[in-house]
């Protein structure tokens, strides 16, 4: 099951992280089909966030196909996102702690992280995504 946490020093809104840490557990393999999300009550208690927060976030993730609200029983994840294999996803994911780990005894900050990930990520773009980037 996922865990959320809510950044509120960040100037992304709540809800938007919430959807945004699903997307990203969906990615990884951390969530799969059938699995259920947090409940609402769970999340506002966790996060302490407004109700209509969790909410509006588990209805953009309805509407995207990604999860479904079942009458009584809670939300379900039903889509998935990517199709990495799970064990190079494991094994990169590996690799990435402990680059993270050396980045913090260099003094990196995480936005400092954050910063370089973006900017290795826009150098080394897929030919297909800078077509469309003019």
């Amino acid at each position: 099951m996922i865990n959320f946490h809510v950044d509120r020093s960040s100037s992304v809104p709540a809800y938007a992280q919430l959807v945004r840490q699903v997307r990203e557990a969906l990615r990884v393999g951390t969530l799969r089909p059938g699995d259920q999300l947090p409940t609402v009550r769970s999340v506002v208690t966790s996060c302490t966030v407004n109700p209509t927060t969790v909410l509006k976030a588990y209805r953009e993730l309805e509407l995207s196909g990604l999860v479904e609200a079942r009458q009584g029983a809670g939300t379900f994840v039903s889509g998935t996102l990517g199709h990495a294999d799970p064990h190079a996803m494991a094994r990169l994911r590996g690799s990435l702690a402990r680059w993270l780990g050396q980045a913090r005894e260099a003094g990196l900050e995480d936005e400092d992280i954050q910063a370089l990930l973006a900017s290795v990520i826009v150098e080394n773009a897929a030919p297909r995504n800078r077509e469309g980037a003019a």
